[in-house]
Order: C-alpha cells, then structure tokens, then sequence
C-alpha cells in the first residue's frame, strides 16, 4: 500500500467517528430522549412511533434517487465530497433541533419532529451515499478495499460506543443543569465533533477520477437499470436489511432491557464497553481470519454464532454471565457481518458495470443507507408499539412524575410486560436475521473467483475501447 492509500485509509475512517456517533444519538436514543426524558404520553409516542416508521421507508425508497443525483454530479472538487459537506452540515444542524429544549405543546413538538427527522432522513441519506461510494473510488482491489473497510468499520464503532457510554452520563456532566437543557448542549458538541471528524475526510482522502469525465448522466431509466438489473445488488440489500431490522430493534431496546428488566441502567455502560472492546477486536482481526476462509464461509459462521448469541440471550433470565455471552458472541460476529456486507455491496459495484455496462457507484451505494433507514425504521416501529403494548412507556412516565419513588415503580414493572418486550427484542429479530441469510445463501454468487474474472473482463473491455478510440482518431487519443 503506498503512501497515498495510507493517507486514504486513514481519512477515510477517521471520518466516520463522528459522524456514526450523531447518528447513533438519533437512531439509538432519540426514542429514549422523548420517552425518558421529555415524557411522551401513549398517543404521543404512537403517533411518533407511526411517522418514523413512515418517514424512515420512505426516506429509504428515495434514496436510490439521491444515488443517481450523486452518480451524475461533475465538479472541481469530485463526485462525492460536495455530498459529504451539504449532508454533513444538514444532519447537524436537524440533530440539534431534534434534541431541542424549547418550551412547547406536545402536538407542537411532534409537528416540529416531523418537519426535522424527515428533514435529517435526506440529509444523512446525501451524506451516508456519497461516503461509502468514495471506497469503491478509492481502489478496485479487494484486499486495499477490506483494509479500507475494516478499519472505517472500527471508526464507526468508535464513534457509536462512545455515545453508547457517555449518553446516560450526559446530565450529570453539566451539573444542575435540568436533563432537557444537557442534551440539548451535547447534541450542539456532538455536531461540532462530526463536522470535524468529516472535514478529515473532505480534505484528506483523493478519490480516483480518471472516469469522471466518461460518467455520463444518471437518467431515471438508468437508475431502475442500476438497481433492478443487478440481482446481486438486490440480494444484499434485501439480506442486509432484514439483518438491519434485527439488529437495530436488539440494540434500541438495550436501554429499556438493563432499565426494567435487569433493574440497573448503569450497567448498560459497563455492558456495552465489553460489547465495544469484542465489536473492535473483531474488525481488528477479520484480516487474520480472511487469511484462512473465504468471505461465504466467514459469513455462514457469524450467523451461526448470531443465532447461538440469541438463543443463551433470551434463557438468560438476567443472570449477567449469560448476558455477557451473548453481547460478545452477538457483536463479533456482527462486526464480521456488517463489514461482509459493506464490501458485498462494493464488489456488487463492478459486477453492475460488468453486467449492464455502466459503473453506478452512488446508485449502487445508496443501498448502504436504504439499508440502515429501513432497519432503523422498522425498528422504531417495533419498539415504539412494544413499550405501548407492555406498559413500559406508563411506567416511564410514572418514574418521571415522581423522582422519589422512581426507582420503586421501575423495580415493579410487570413480568409480562418484560417477556413481550424480551420476544420483540430477541426473537423477532432472530426470525428476521436468518430469513436475510436463507436469501443469501441461495442467491448471492459473486466469490473470490469471479470477482477475479469479472475484472478481467473489465479490464479487456477498456482495452479494446481504447484501442478503438486510438484506430479512429489516431494521435489525438
């Protein structure tokens, strides 16, 4: 690798720290924050629970379009940087307005919240497309694409782990402050944090842009072309996002899970600094293991041990050594997941241009988002309905009317109400994951072989194009 992909390597990553931390404050906790913190009523937090599933499916149709408005730009400055910058400055400024601490009526809140989170949807969608298109800009070989990949993948989880650890912490940070006005403050420093983990990014890494001038416009026609032509595409997506709803909906009850089943919320942070440390070593790792198995039987054992993690998680009955088994076996082989499918979704790249005979990145690459919007949606869905139908959101409510008793009224939840918020977060999950991989297994085909043969094919077909450019015009080529 020489100095320039170091360089890249290194900015590339990096710039996702921040910028997985803003949103994992809004995927992880802003259902948190209206619940727990600004104490939403059951209708409140049915309406809300309907409009982000909405928005968020269709934030996730939409963005194969903002893909194809991607694919066509031509600048100075590239294809995908000016994306990251008007993506980037959006999310932050809707993230600060969704943590706001402005005194208004609950129905105004929620209309402000409407306006805001479809607004953030569209703007971390311009953001997330045009990023992750820069990798497959940035080299064709697979082996510079997993060093790349892995190492964004182990910044991303920075960036989500340590608002997982600092966001229950994040009142008594500004002393005597009320908690509305605290996170209202921390969303403003986790914005700021994001735009300048980004800017790393926009100034550090050189994409390759000898076919920039080639590209040609991104027309409708070419867009459905892109996506729908490409079955192996279609499969990851379709395999991804099943395996996103699942894992969105696990991680997004985890503060609900230690709060009123285990009855210790701070243990929540004790239990996701062990998850981070299992999350990272994996990716730190996964290099070694690409060494010895080829990315299908990679992938098959991590579902193998997804699926061992759910089941020792459910039969836990919150004895924590089997908790803790099943968060490390459960992250691992995530952390090995996500990465197979983000480097699934960049082969998929030259396998479109192989087979339609046009290079889409951003198109292909707004699966990536389609991807984490329609998890995260669903997700929210799930969880908003399951804190409704358990009376976990009453009880919330209950707590947060009277501080004095509120750890009595926790300690008191209902063991029904925990089993329904146990299948939801466990088992509906598990059905979803392994649905997703059943599809893979039997659709997706691109291996290590004809990924090889599909580059050679590749690169004849530029050969002769420009051998033919050269018989025509000589030496103006």
């Amino acid at each position: 690798m020489n100095k320039q992909m170091k360089r890249n390597k290194w900015c590339f990553g990096l710039g996702t720290i921040g910028r997985d931390a803003l949103y994992s404050l809004v995927s992880m906790y802003l259902l948190v924050h209206l619940t727990d913190v600004v104490g939403f009523s059951d209708g409140g937090l049915g309406v809300i629970g309907v409009m982000l599933t909405l928005f968020g499916i269709f934030d996730a149709i939409i963005d194969p379009f903002v893909g194809a408005i991607v694919d066509s730009t031509k600048t100075r400055w590239g294809k995908f940087k000016p994306w990251i910058f008007i993506g980037m400055i959006g999310t932050g400024i809707l993230t600060v307005l969704m943590f706001h601490n402005f005194d208004m009526s609950e129905t105004a809140h929620i209309a402000l919240l409407a306006v805001t989170y479809l607004l953030f949807s569209i703007f971390f969608s311009l953001n997330d497309i045009a990023y992750w298109s820069l990798m497959p800009a940035i080299s064709k070989d697979q082996t510079v694409r997993e060093g790349v990949g892995a190492f964004a993948r182990i910044c991303a989880n920075i960036g989500m782990f340590a608002m997982v650890l600092i966001y229950l912490n994040v009142p008594g940070f500004f002393g005597d402050l009320p908690a509305r006005d605290a996170y209202f403050i921390f969303a403003i420093i986790v914005t700021v944090v994001m735009w300048v983990f980004q800017s790393v990014t926009l100034f550090g890494v050189k994409e390759d842009r000898t076919k920039l001038e080639k590209t040609e416009r991104t027309t409708l026609k070419d867009l459905f072309r892109a996506l729908i032509g490409n079955d192996q595409l279609l499969v990851t997506a379709v395999s991804m996002a099943l395996f996103m709803i699942g894992y969105c909906t696990t991680t997004g009850f985890g503060t609900y899970y230690f709060k009123y089943a285990y009855k210790n919320e701070g243990m929540y942070m004790v239990f996701a600094a062990v998850l981070a440390v299992a999350q990272l070593t994996a990716l730190a790792l996964f290099p070694l293991f690409r060494k010895k198995f080829t990315r299908k039987q990679l992938y098959t054992g991590s579902m193998i041990a997804v699926t061992a993690s759910y089941v020792i998680f459910f039969l836990s009955f919150e004895f924590l050594p089997l908790i803790v088994l099943a968060g490390l076996g459960l992250f691992f082989a995530q952390a090995f997941i996500q990465l197979l499918m983000l480097l699934f979704l960049a082969d998929a790249v030259e396998y479109g241009e192989w087979k339609l005979g046009k290079r889409n990145e951003a198109a292909s690459f707004a699966v990536q988002p389609f991807i984490n919007q329609f998890g995260g949606a669903a997700s929210k869905g799930i969880i908003s309905f399951t804190l409704i139908i358990s009376g976990i959101n009453m009880i919330a409510n209950a707590a947060g009317a009277d501080p004095e008793r509120a750890e009595e009224i926790i300690n008191a939840t209902p063991g029904e109400a925990i089993w329904i918020m146990k299948i939801a977060m466990m088992i509906l999950p598990l059905v979803c994951i392994l649905i997703g991989f059943a599809l893979y297994s039997k659709k997706f085909k691109i291996d290590e072989k004809m990924y090889a043969e599909i580059l050679s094919d590749l690169k004849a077909r530029d050969d002769r194009s420009v051998s033919a450019l050269t018989e025509e015009h000589g030496d103006e080529v």
